[in-house]
């Protein structure tokens, strides 16, 4: 699912689109790796042992059901989860959209934006991913997970608010203004 283009006011500008990092998918394919082959080995030896065809259907396809609800549950819905994450900066506004049946989201206007920061650790700097955090006007400062190229993303941001609080912002850039 791509991002709702049709929720930009005339004349908005997406400047970043960013789902999760990668990362965030890491522990759910290595629980669809293990599982898959656990149900390998499990119908490996069903299949090889002296079992009953009809015990060694049934055992099949439990084993079958097992691995099905193991992989949607633990990598299906982790997978769709990301791809329908949205972090989104636009020439107004920051925007965060998440969720598969039950969606949600935020909306921080540039103008409102107190101070931008971000956080990551030595796995998180390898990677190159991080926590963006914004404090808004009245709200208590929201953090953001996984955000790829956080230290470039906040750069970008506190580059966008500065240059909206200045009047320059992304139509100055556009036109060839230098920053």
């Amino acid at each position: 699912m791509g991002y709702p283009e049709n929720i930009l006011a005339d004349g908005e500008h997406v400047v970043l689109h960013k789902h999760p990092h990668w990362k965030a998918l890491v522990v759910p394919t290595l629980i669809f790796l293990v599982a898959t082959a656990l149900a390998g080995v499990g119908a490996g030896y069903v299949v090889g042992s002296d079992l009953g065809q009809t015990t060694k259907v049934v055992l099949g396809s439990v084993i079958a059901a097992l691995w099905l609800v193991i992989s949607v549950w633990f990598f299906g819905r982790p997978l769709i989860s990301w791809r329908t994450t949205h972090f989104v900066l636009t020439d107004r506004r920051v925007t965060f959209r998440n969720g598969i049946m039950t969606r949600s989201g935020i909306d921080i206007p540039l103008q409102r934006i107190n101070s931008v920061e971000f956080r990551h650790g030595l796995v998180d700097r390898m990677l190159r991913t991080g926590t963006l955090i914004i404090e808004s006007a009245s709200d208590d400062p929201l953090s953001f997970d996984d955000i790829p190229q956080v230290e470039k993303v906040h750069a970008l941001l506190y580059h966008e608010v500065f240059d909206t609080d200045s009047g320059g912002g992304s139509a100055a850039r556009a036109s060839g203004a230098p920053r």
